[in-house]
């Protein structure tokens, strides 16, 4: 069944328009005499009628033309200077929801001509809550008055509502400042009360007029000039020259930082105060200060509410009670340990280690000392006149951690200072020690009330809301004077489960921590502290002290532990979180439907359950009841829920539900078959028939009753001779098997009775028979009547009968011929006695008076239907399925996606979710998708074009999705096509759909998300239609629509068709329009960004958009238009639709805005300025890379609901949703429109900051009050990057949002406002995975590094000198390292969600085969690939967003590419570590140890491997000799090309080694001087080699080494001078310069080798310690980049730089070209790159080495 038109048509629309048609966008608010569905929902009517008659008595605008047709919108667009459009926008959007909510009213108001007071009061009370609590945060009035008791109380609730909905939908980019809308809205407010009030101007005399009074002054005097100050300080934000002068002079360019420039946040927390009352006024100022700072140097301007610093200490600043609590437990642990007791509490048996415990709160008191220092520091910026509360706030806390820190101090010191000399714990030792713990009580005494007043939630709540000065006093030295961050607590419930889950994590965490990480280093520290240097002697000269040396060898045995111990809570969080989430996952019984034979179990609860998930109950139903008939369907719906309901109900066919459900049902089976993941076969399989043929059960799906009859049938001779109830008890103890026998007998009868002449002897003779038959059964002696064994002769007639009626060209003498046999079958063998021709001739068995009856019956008695009548003979058809099959249809649908989807919703049908209304009492909503120019369908070039390997996107296609390729011909050969080559011509779109359903583009999202509107059709119908309604329908879509089958509009959609009803009392006038409705209740808008580019240059994309938009009704395209007015360009947002009676694309809507769109990041700019086009009450963000499901949204009305629904003690704002992944979960689409209308919209768009936009939502929502819910039972489709380039060019994007959220304001409030449990929680789910990496990956360098100085320092050999026990601080740091560096627990979510939804074996081996897959490479490489980016995003900056692409990843990537993107992050980092772990082996005493150093250093090498070749190993064709070879010479060219200025990365190094450094020109002083640092490492190599190559352990040897590096670079810089002057015009000077140098350095090998103890083997080690020290000062010199770009110097640097980049480059490849010389390693790359199975495998090796097969279809176009 198909509910949404194929062209968008609707009863009537191709008739011709009349004359005063105006084009409209879901409703024609302007003539209600037009015929239009929506206008016979009294309602709408109701809401129009409403707004136009709350005007009559309003003062007229003076100087306007005021026409009768004219409402309440009008009214204030023409007082308050709002665009015309505007407020046409706005008129529908609020006569659609005021309609929406009185339809949802219950019960419904009596009088249906007016919007009910309570409607608007509602609207009102929503829709103004944020400027309600602005009020009240600033302690002023609010300026919305309502009188109590007036008359005009409709017309006042109605114009603050349109007031505020005008001024929402002109404010463009102020959308993003909702306390900004809440100014503006308070001050128009007043003017509107003047108005009403009939106030008079004291200075003209005349009534009150607003000030932005006149033709579009709204957006000229309002938002023109707020948007003005925004856009110049954007654009200083990319302009250097406005740096101060310093920053200029140490070099600095590029953007400027965070801290000094205001962005949208900035901006709108200026209207926190009530100093935006004193500077701008009303009418707004132009000379205030909010607009001359903006133009004024960068000294005066002030950031408002935060400052973002970029530095990795706002980790620390944001979650400091985190860091708190580990420094705590760590300092407890030492001491504890130090004892080396085997428990930790026996060491508190000693008073010292108690007091030592004291030093805590020195510990405490003084991180809280840095905390405020750091806050002081941070946001000294914004310290002036306005905010001299702020300053004193800031040093009070400075001062008062300074106090506490010097009291615990003094005081700890004075415990000891009479401990020492008393020596012993005297009284007044122990007075002293009392008093620091009474001091301590009072320090912690805060702490134990916030812990009261978290389980006292109540009078938390009480507090909070009070305005008392000691609580505003309390807020303000916390958390200052924010608007947000308030009441975020949670219910008394929800805290105690967080409690728990972290007192199991901690505990858990912290046990591990104190007896497999630091207890195990005391020994080894003691025995280092206890070294002198009569016991050790250096191996090299050591710049320190003996006590110096070895606390730094301490540390650096202490520090890869350190880092453990604060990174390994993510592992403990993830352990145990996916532990809770798998039970959530059980109770909410996911994964109870996995496969088709559980699929079958359940089907026959499906009927009930739909009924009660799916479909509403009839609300004078619920009301009626009794409390016990209520308590009993409460009890058969847990019943049903959790598989206790009774197993073999009896459901029969001529019930409605039974009725319903087969409607929905079989529409599911369409959209399976018109998306070709089914074929004709298997929907005639599983669809569910209609009820003909006057069959008494509910037809099953032939897949459920396949066999059941053979089953029947053996029962039958096994049970011969029992009784009839005992037959018929074993056949009914299987439901289906029972429907079965019941159907077959049915439609035998029926079928005979049908093919018989009604008007002949032989039509009496059948009729008599089967009466007969039905007499013994009924009186059960069915049995002793019948032989059992006769049915095994009979049912081979019975099929060869069906087969003869199903033939093209039917024989009517064979069917008289079968007719005969059966007839002699059954008066001879099928009854048990015999009866005499007499006997058959008395009870009708026989015709009278008829000699040889047997050959002359139904000889002139058969008469067949015609071809015509296709349901007779699709009823055979069916009747042959059931007596032939003869296997149980396991595999059916043999699609693996159909078998996915349909299990999951039949598995949802048992989860719990709300009960759904009724599809007019619903809530409204639509889907929002931005679009800027990806794919909107594959063009025929694009499809057919090769690649470099000879495979096309459409071979790939075919190849990968192939069961759908023979489905998709299959349909196309049904529609019509005949020739193979039809499918490039006359199918061509059909192919370019095909195609773009597979992939992510446009067309499939579009497609994806009008299955709302065909759902919500579908279930309006449902709702109010009688039994005579569904079952006309059933006759009219012959089920399945056979004859037109399964066309839809050139596969794009379902056929055209309407839903029919019929005239009875149950269906009403008002109920019985489902296009109406599913109009009113959902809209799509797509925002395309570049629509209006893309018509003006007759893009093929714009022609492809606007067919999409002329085929899906429901489909709104809005997008940017820029208009050029002279030299005055003006932009406006546009919405435009295709209206089916003009037959053309017509604008709608045109807004004006005040200046070009993109002020902030592109994507929430996109979504912000279309997001006033939509409708309802919620809204759905999605990507144009996802998709939809029919039988998922069917689900919408209950996942819609879960908005009325209390989550904890708030009800959700985001609904969250699952996800499947169809390139290869948990989505999180924002809902609720206008609670985000009002509260910032959909998203954060402020530049570089909120580049992952999306999240932001998430945080504000938090932050302002809202809830994020998330649901199960509910799917949407995502595309995801298919190759390893894509996904890590989109982790890199996701790890720089994570660096850029790091600095973020919303992250410091929700660090510090959230409760400490959910605080841990949202660290560690947020901004905590990233960091937690990087300090993972930190944690390799440090223990390498570490080992590394050990072992040149000779510190080692001591260490481990000693026996096995003296290794245990090495193997305790080894066994962190192997058990956390890769991450294995990061497959754990993986595999236990796999285990709940597939089960257990399942998972097994989808575990298995992620080994296989090499899944541990690729996890390490993305650790690789997050920490890089984002700890270069914290310290320097430069996020940016990266396309990822979308394509099919069937092209293999050069090496050169690979080396651009990874060279920097994985390829220079993963030599290093190498170049660590070469020269430990070669200078390490443990080396000697195999099994030590293997144990050490292997998961080190792993690391180094998967960072080196792991682009290579998941690169298609990566290992192919040829492809490397030309790889390499590619490579050579792109390194030594010299291109010029305006060359592409691509094309030059050069270029693309300027772009590597950028982050440098953004970085701040600290960050290069970090860098700096982090650069000197590679110095320490030398310094620790050449001490190894000699005996003497002077620094004169280390400074002589020195003069080897300046020998060879002033070798090098010779031969540069010479090349440059000969090697063009005197290129023989050049050469024998060359040859030259060449034999100097033989002879000097050779005489050193001659002469001295030099060996070959000192080349190597020379290598070892000079190529990273030229490689630091390459990196150092970078930094210096400013100073020296200008000098001889850096041409030097980058030739020198050029030579290393070719080394890596090199040293990377060599490997990959040797494994290329194997063919066998090619084959085993293609299995792991492309497996889903080893066949798929072996199928893409077929694609990638171009032996392919060719396809029959495109032999002739391809």
């Amino acid at each position: 069944m198909a509910m949404s038109p194929s062209n968008g048509t609707e009863t009537g629309s191709q008739s011709s328009p009349p004359l005063d048609y105006e084009p409209y966008n879901i409703i024609p608010t302007n003539n209600l005499h037009l015929d239009h569905p929506s206008h016979r929902y009294p309602q709408v009517g109701a809401a129009i009628s409403t707004l136009r008659f709350t005007v009559c008595n309003l003062r007229k605008p003076p100087c306007s033309q005021w026409l009768p047709s004219m409402d309440l919108l009008d009214w204030l667009g023409l007082f308050f200077g709002f665009q015309r459009d505007n407020v046409k926008n706005q008129r529908e959007h609020l006569v659609l929801h005021l309609a929406n909510a009185q339809m949802r009213l219950s019960p419904p108001p009596d009088n249906t001509d007016t919007i009910e007071i309570t409607v608007l009061q509602n609207f009102r009370k929503k829709l103004l809550n944020n400027y309600s609590k602005w009020c009240s945060h600033l302690g002023i009035n609010s300026n919305v008055w309502i009188p109590e008791g007036s008359s005009f109380c409709h017309g006042r609730e109605l114009l603050y509502i349109g007031l505020y909905l005008l001024i929402w939908g002109e404010s463009a980019n102020l959308r993003f400042m909702p306390e900004c809308i809440c100014y503006i809205f308070h001050h128009m407010a007043m003017d509107l009360n003047k108005i009403l009030e009939d106030y008079i101007d004291e200075n003209t005399g005349m009534p009150a007029k607003p000030s932005t009074y006149g033709e579009n002054e709204f957006l000229n005097s309002v938002v023109k000039p707020i948007y003005e100050v925004i856009k110049v300080e954007v654009e200083s934000s990319k302009d250097s020259t406005v740096l101060p002068k310093v920053e200029m002079e140490s070099g600095k360019e590029g953007s400027p930082p965070h801290s000094t420039w205001r962005n949208y946040d900035d901006f709108n927390e200026y209207f926190w105060s009530k100093r935006c009352f004193q500077d701008l006024k009303w009418p707004i100022v132009l000379e205030s200060d909010f607009f001359l700072m903006a133009y004024s140097t960068r000294k005066s301007k002030r950031k408002t509410g935060f400052v973002e610093h970029r530095t990795f200490w706002n980790v620390y600043r944001s979650f400091d009670r985190l860091w708190v609590m580990l420094a705590l437990f760590f300092q407890v642990a030492v001491i504890l340990a130090w004892q080396e007791m085997k428990y930790p509490w026996q060491a508190l048996n000693n008073k010292v280690v108690k007091v030592r415990l004291l030093t805590l709160f020195i510990t405490w008191s003084g991180m809280r000392f840095l905390h405020a220092f750091l806050e002081a520091a941070m946001e000294c910026s914004r310290v002036s006149r306005e905010a001299f509360g702020f300053l004193i706030r800031m040093v009070l806390k400075i001062l008062v951690a300074v106090a506490w820190t010097y009291a615990f101090v003094v005081c700890y010191r004075r415990i000891w200072m009479q401990r020492n000399y008393d020596q012993q714990w005297s009284d007044e030792a122990n007075k002293r020690v009392i008093f620091f713990l009474q001091l301590a009580f009072l320090y912690v005494l805060p702490e134990f009330l916030e812990l009261a007043l978290f389980f006292l939630p109540r009078i938390r709540s009480f507090i909070e809301h009070r305005n008392w000065k000691i609580c505003y006093l309390m807020s303000w030295w916390f958390h200052g004077n924010q608007f947000v961050g308030q009441g975020l607590r949670e219910g008394l419930v929800d805290s105690v489960k967080y409690i728990l889950f972290w007192a199991v994590v901690l505990s858990t965490k912290f046990a591990f921590s104190y007896f497999l990480q630091i207890k195990p280093m005391i020994s080894s520290t003691k025995q280092l502290l206890d070294l002198n240097n009569s016991e050790y002697e250096w191996e090299w000269h050591e710049p320190f002290s003996v006590s110096i040396g070895k606390k730094i060898a301490i540390g650096l045995l202490w520090l890869p532990v350190v880092l453990i111990y604060l990174a390994d809570t993510q592992i403990w969080f993830s352990i145990f979180s996916t532990c809770v989430g798998a039970g959530v996952g059980l109770f909410q019984r996911l994964g109870e439907i996995r496969n088709t034979q559980q699929l079958r179990l359940r089907f026959q609860f499906f009927v009930s359950a739909i009924q009660f998930n799916l479909l509403p109950q009839e609300q004078s139903e619920i009301s009626s009841r009794s409390l016990r008939g209520i308590l009993t369907d409460a009890i058969h719906h847990l019943k049903l829920r959790y598989g206790f309901e009774q197993p073999f109900k009896k459901i029969e066919s001529n019930q409605v539900d039974a009725r319903k459900f087969a409607l929905i049902w079989n529409e599911i089976i369409t959209t399976f078959r018109e998306e070709d993941i089914l074929s004709d076969r298997e929907v005639e399989l599983l669809e569910l028939p209609c009820n003909s043929w006057n069959i008494r059960v509910i037809r099953w799906p032939c897949f459920l009753i396949g066999n059941e009859l053979l089953y029947a049938r053996v029962l039958a001779r096994e049970l011969r001779d029992a009784p009839d109830n005992w037959l018929w008890h074993k056949i009914c103890k299987n439901e289906y098997r029972r429907c079965a026998v019941i159907e077959t007998y049915d439609s035998v009868k029926h079928l005979m009775l049908e093919i018989v002449n009604n008007s002949t002897e032989e039509h009496s003779i059948v009729k008599n028979l089967f009466a007969e038959i039905d007499h013994f059964v009924e009186i059960e002696k069915f049995t002793k009547t019948f032989e059992m064994n006769a049915l095994g002769q009979i049912h081979p007639k019975l099929i060869r009968l069906v087969e003869l009626l199903l033939e093209p060209e039917k024989e009517a003498s064979q069917v008289v011929y079968t007719l005969q046999a059966l007839y002699g079958m059954i008066v001879h063998d099928f009854f048990k006695e015999k009866r005499t021709i007499n006997q058959l001739r008395e009870d009708g068995l026989a015709p009278p008076y008829r000699t040889g009856m047997e050959k002359s019956l139904f000889e002139n008695a058969v008469e067949l239907p015609e071809p015509s009548h296709k349901n007779f003979y699709r009823q055979v058809k069916r009747l042959q399925t059931i007596l032939t099959t003869r296997d149980s249809m396991q595999n059916i649908p043999a699609n693996i996606e159909a078998r996915r989807r349909l299990a999951f919703f039949s598995n949802s049908l048992f989860m719990e979710m709300p009960p759904a209304p009724q599809v007019k009492r619903m809530m409204a909503f639509s889907v929002l998708t931005p679009f800027y120019d990806e794919d909107v369908l594959y063009s025929k070039e694009k499809l057919k074009t090769k690649n470099e390997d000879g495979v096309s996107i459409l071979y790939y296609l075919q190849t990968i999705y192939d069961d759908e390729w023979e489905n998709f011909m299959e349909r196309m050969h049904r529609e019509g096509m005949v020739r193979g080559d039809a499918i490039w011509t006359t199918k061509l779109r059909d192919l370019r759909l095909w195609a773009s359903y597979r992939g992510q583009t446009l067309a499939r999202t579009i497609r994806g998300m009008m299955y709302y509107s065909r759902a919500l059709r579908m279930l309006a119908f449902l709702d109010s239609a009688s039994e005579m309604d569904i079952r006309e329908e059933e006759q009219k879509l012959g089920f399945m629509g056979r004859d037109g089958a399964f066309d839809g509009f050139k596969s794009q959609g379902p056929p055209p068709r309407s839903l029919s009803r019929t005239n009875t009392s149950v269906s009403s006038l008002s109920d019985g329009h489902e296009y109406g409705i599913a109009l009113m209740k959902f809209t799509f808008i797509v925002s395309c960004q570049k629509y209006r580019e893309q018509k003006a240059k007759r893009d093929p994309c714009a022609e492809e958009i606007a067919d999409l938009l002329k085929h899906n009704e429901a489909l709104r395209i809005a997008y940017v238009d820029q208009v050029s007015i002279g030299r005055v360009k003006e932009y406006y947002s546009v919405l435009v639709k295709y209206d089916q009676k003009l037959q053309r694309e017509v604008e709608i809507y045109r807004v004006k805005l005040p200046g070009p769109l993109k002020l902030g990041e592109g994507k929430p700019e996109n979504q912000n300025h279309a997001f006033i086009f939509t409708r309802g009450d919620a809204v759905q963000t999605i990507d144009m890379n996802q998709d939809n499901y029919f039988e998922e949204a069917l689900k919408i009305r209950n996942l819609l609901e879960e908005f009325s629904h209390y989550n904890g003690i708030r009800k959700p704002t985001i609904l969250g949703v699952r996800e499947h992944i169809f390139t290869g979960s948990i989505s999180s689409l924002a809902w609720f429109m206008f609670w985000f209308m009002t509260r910032g919209g959909l998203s954060k768009a402020s530049k570089t900051i909120n580049i992952n936009e999306d999240i932001f939502a998430g945080y504000n929502c938090t932050l302002r009050g809202g809830s994020v819910t998330h649901h199960e039972y509910i799917q949407v489709g995502k595309g995801r990057d298919l190759g390893l380039n894509q996904i890590s060019m989109f982790e890199a994007k996701i790890a720089c949002g994570s660096g850029e959220q790091v600095v973020s304001r919303d992250i410091y409030r929700l660090g510090q406002r959230l409760d400490f449990f959910r605080m841990l929680s949202f660290f560690h789910t947020t901004v905590g995975y990233y960091f937690n990496t990087t300090v993972v990956i930190l944690t390799v360098y440090a223990f390498l590094w570490g080992q590394l100085y050990l072992a040149l320092s000779g510190l080692e050999n001591y260490v481990l000198g000693g026996g096995n026990n003296d290794k245990k601080a090495l193997t305790a740091v080894i066994h962190q390292e192997i058990v956390i560096q890769f991450g294995l627990f990061t497959t754990l979510p993986a595999v236990v969600e796999s285990s709940v939804e597939n089960g257990y074996l399942q998972a097994i081996w989808e575990f298995f085969l992620m080994q296989l897959q090499l899944s541990v490479v690729f996890y390490t490489f993305s650790m690789g690939t997050r920490a890089h980016y984002f700890g270069r995003t914290i310290l320097h900056g430069g996020a940016k967003y990266r396309a990822t692409g979308r394509d099919f990843v069937v092209k293999h990537t050069s090496f050169a590419e690979n080396y651009r993107l990874y060279a920097r992050s994985h390829f220079t980092k993963g030599i290093e570590l190498g170049l660590i772990l070469t020269v430990y082996a070669k200078y390490t005493q443990g080396a000697k140890d195999t099994f030590f150093y293997i144990d050490m250093a292997v998961t080190c090498w792993l690391l180094v491997l998967s960072w080196i070749f792991a682009p290579f190993l998941f690169n298609p064709v990566g290992f192919d000799w040829l492809k490397t070879v030309n790889d390499f010479d590619d490579f050579i060219f792109w390194i030594w090309n010299r291109a010029g200025g305006f060359a592409k990365a691509e094309q030059s190094w050069e270029r693309w080694w300027y772009e590597e450094q950028d982050h440098l020109r953004t970085t701040s002083l600290w960050g290069k001087l970090l860098e700096i640092m982090l650069d000197l490492r590679f110095f320490y190599f030398q310094y620790g080699i050449v001490y190894h190559s000699g005996h003497s352990k002077s620094f004169a040897v280390y400074l002589l080494s020195w003069i080897y590096f300046f020998i060879a670079f002033g070798i090098y810089l010779t031969m540069s001078y010479l090349r440059e002057k000969y090697e063009a015009k005197e290129h023989i000077y050049f050469r024998l310069a060359q040859s030259l140098l060449f034999a100097v350095g033989i002879l000097v090998i050779t005489a050193l080798l001659m002469f001295t103890n030099f060996e070959l083997v000192d080349i190597f080690n020379s290598l070892l310690a000079f190529i990273p020290t030229g490689w630091g000062l390459v990196s150092i010199a970078q930094v210096f980049r400013p100073f020296l770009q200008h000098t001889r110097l850096w041409d030097c640097v980058v030739s020198v730089a050029r030579l290393y980049d070719l080394l890596f480059g090199l040293f990377v490849m060599a490997p990959v070209a040797v494994l290329s010389w194997m063919p066998w390693f090619q084959s085993m790359q293609t299995r792991i790159l492309f497996n889903d199975s080893f066949s798929k495998g072996l199928q893409m090796l077929k694609i990638i080495t171009e032996k392919k097969h060719v396809r029959p279809a495109l032999r002739i176009g391809d």
